[in-house]
C-alpha cells in the first residue's frame, strides 16, 4: 500500500495510491507494513486488531488527513486476508469518522482527528530527589499492614453477598458506620452516632462537602488557621468559599480576631495544630464553643493525628463537647496510608441530609468493597494493631530528631507537643537569615519547609525555625539528614 496526498498534477487512481511517499514520509512498502502485526493476531481477533492498527495510525499522523487508502481489494490481497475483512474496517473508521469515502471516489483519511499520542502522566506529588526529605506530612509507607490487609480482603471477597457490589448508602456500609463509631468513641472521644456518620475519600472529600453545604447555606467566607494547612484555601474554594486567615496565640485560634472577623465556621486542628505543634488548651476550647454557640455557627475539626501522642494519652476531641456546633473529619492517611482514600466524617444532625445528599450527587457512595475491608479490619482488631505499631516508630523516629538536633545544632529549641509526625525546630540566631540557611540546605540536598510557608503572609524571617517531617524516615536517615544539615548550616562552619 502506498499512501500520498492528492497530486492535481497526477489523475488519482481509483483502485489505490501509487508512486512516492506521502507527507507523513512513508514509502509505498512501509504504509501498509505497519497494518501487518495486526493481520497476525488469532482470526477471531483479526479484524478487531486491523480496524485499532488504522485508527492509531490515523491518529498518531502516520496516515495524514488526505491521503488516499488503497482499495479493499489491493489491501486485501497485500495483507493476504479476506477482502471483507477490510471492507468492514473501512465502513467501521468511516462511521467514526476517522476516514471519509464517496462512490467510485475511493477511501481517504478524513481531517476530523486532532489527537496525538496518548502520554499517561504521573502526577501524583513526589519527592524531589533530595539527599534528605523532612518535608512533613507523609507516614512511613512501609508499615502498610499488607499481609493483614490481604487476609481481610480474602475474607470480605469470601462473605460477601452479591448486593454488597451494587450502589451504597451514599453514608457508607452500616457495617462500617458502626465499626468507626465504635473506634471514634473509644480512643477519640466522639459522641459518634453511625447515622450522622458518612465514609469519605478521606479529610479533603470532607472539607469539600461541607464548603458546598456551607455555600448553599449562604456562608461565602469560613475561618482558616494561620499558620495552617495549605490545603484549605484551595478545597473551599471549589466549592466556592473563600478563606479568611486567623492568627494563634500560645493557648489555640485567637477568640478576638475570629469574633471580628464575622465568620460563622472556622476550621481547626485542636488536638495537635498544623503546624505549630501545640495542642489547644481548655480554656481556649471552651471559648470557641461559646463563639460557636454565639453565632449558631460551625467548628470543623480535622483530627489529622490525634491518635499519635507520645507523653500521655492523647487529648480527647472537641466534637464531644458539643456535637450540634462541631463536625469532625478524619481519615487513615497517616496511620495506613493516603494511597486508600478512605476517611469520615461525623457531622452535627443539622447538616446531616445536606450533607448526604451532597455527597450522593457527588460519586453515588465511597466503594463497597473498601468499606467492607476496613469493617472488618477494625472488628477484628487490626487497626487497633496497626496504630500501636506506628505509636512505636514513630515515636523513636521523633525522638531521633530531637537527638540530632541537640547534637548538632546546640541551643536548638524543639516547640509544641510530644505528638503527630513531625516538629518545629527553632534554630539560634547565628544560623540565619532563613532565607539564606534555606538555600544552603537546599544546596546540600536536603528538603525542608520553613513555619513561615504555611503561613498566608509569607515574610522572611531572621530566626530559622522548621517544620521537619521524620514518620517517613529510618532513624539513620534521620541522623545522616540532620548531620548533612549541619554541614551546610554556614558557609564558615559556625
Amino acid at each position: 500500500m502506498t499512501s500520498s496526498r492528492t497530486n492535481p498534477e497526477r489523475p488519482a487512481d481509483p483502485e489505490g495510491v501509487t508512486g512516492p511517499a506521502g507527507p507523513a514520509g512513508l514509502t509505498g512498502s512501509a504504509a501498509w507494513e505497519l497494518l501487518l502485526p495486526a493481520v497476525s493476531a488469532p482470526a477471531r481477533a483479526r479484524g478487531r486488531s486491523l480496524q485499532e492498527a488504522l485508527r492509531e495510525a490515523v491518529r498518531s499522523g502516520r496516515l495524514a488527513p488526505d491521503t488516499r487508502l488503497p482499495s479493499s481489494r489491493d489491501l486485501a490481497a497485500d495483507l493476504g486476508v479476506s477482502r471483507g475483512l477490510v471492507t468492514e474496517a473501512y465502513e467501521q473508521l468511516t462511521a467514526e469518522g476517522y476516514l471519509r469515502s464517496g462512490r467510485g471516489a475511493g477511501t481517504w483519511v478524513g481531517g476530523a482527528v486532532r489527537a496525538g499520542r496518548p502520554r499517561a502522566r504521573d502526577l501524583a506529588p513526589r519527592s524531589p530527589g533530595a539527599r534528605a526529605d523532612f518535608v512533613p506530612g507523609t507516614p512511613d509507607l512501609s508499615l502498610f499492614p499488607r499481609a493483614a490487609w490481604a487476609a481481610a480482603q480474602r475474607g470480605v471477597l469470601a462473605e460477601s453477598p452479591h448486593e454488597l457490589l451494587g450502589y451504597p448508602d451514599p453514608r457508607g456500609l452500616p457495617r462500617l458506620r458502626t465499626a468507626l463509631a465504635e473506634l471514634l468513641t473509644r480512643r477519640r472521644g466522639v459522641v459518634a452516632d453511625p447515622e450522622r456518620l458518612v465514609v469519605v475519600s478521606g479529610v479533603a472529600q470532607a472539607t469539600a462537602l461541607l464548603g458546598f453545604v456551607l455555600h448553599a447555606r449562604g456562608m461565602r467566607t469560613v475561618g482558616v488557621e494561620d499558620p495552617g494547612s495549605p490545603q484549605h484555601d484551595a478545597l473551599y474554594a471549589s466549592a466556592g468559599v473563600g478563606t479568611v486567615p486567623l492568627p494563634l496565640d500560645e493557648e489555640g485560634l485567637a477568640v478576638g480576631p475570629l469574633r471580628a472577623s464575622g465568620v460563622r465556621a472556622v476550621v481547626t486542628t485542636p488536638a495537635h495544630q498544623f503546624p505549630t505543634g501545640i495542642a489547644y488548651s481548655a480554656r481556649r476550647r471552651a471559648q470557641l464553643l461559646d463563639w460557636a454557640r454565639s453565632v449558631d455557627g460551625l467548628i470543623v475539626e480535622d483530627d489529622y493525628d490525634g491518635d499519635f501522642r507520645y507523653d500521655r494519652a492523647p487529648v480527647g476531641a472537641l466534637q464531644g463537647l458539643d456535637p450540634e456546633h462541631v463536625a469532625y473529619a478524619g481519615s487513615v492517611s497517616k496511620s495506613l496510608a493516603p494511597g486508600l482514600r478512605l476517611g469520615w466524617l461525623l457531622v452535627p444532625e443539622s447538616l446531616t441530609d445536606e450533607v448526604v445528599e451532597r455527597k450522593r450527587t457527588m460519586d453515588l457512595g465511597h466503594p463497597t468493597l473498601d468499606q467492607a475491608l476496613f469493617a472488618r479490619f477494625l472488628e477484628r482488631g487490626d487497626y487497633d494493631r496497626q496504630l500501636r505499631r506506628c505509636q512505636r516508630a514513630y515515636r523513636q523516629r521523633r525522638d531521633t530528631l530531637v537527638a540530632a538536633l541537640e547534637e548538632h545544632f546546640p541551643g536548638a529549641r524543639v516547640t509544641g507537643i510530644a505528638a503527630g509526625l513531625h516538629v518545629i525546630a527553632e534554630l539560634p540566631e547565628k544560623y540565619g537569615p532563613q532565607e539564606d540557611f534555606l538555600e544552603r540546605v537546599a544546596g546540600a540536598g536536603v528538603a525542608v519547609r520553613p513555619l513561615t510557608a504555611y503561613a498566608h503572609a509569607r515574610a522572611g524571617d531572621a530566626v530559622v525555625r522548621l517544620v521537619l517531617g521524620y514518620a517517613h524516615l529510618s532513624p539513620g536517615r534521620i541522623r545522616a539528614g540532620v548531620r548533612l544539615m549541619a554541614d551546610a548550616r554556614h558557609p564558615h562552619g559556625l
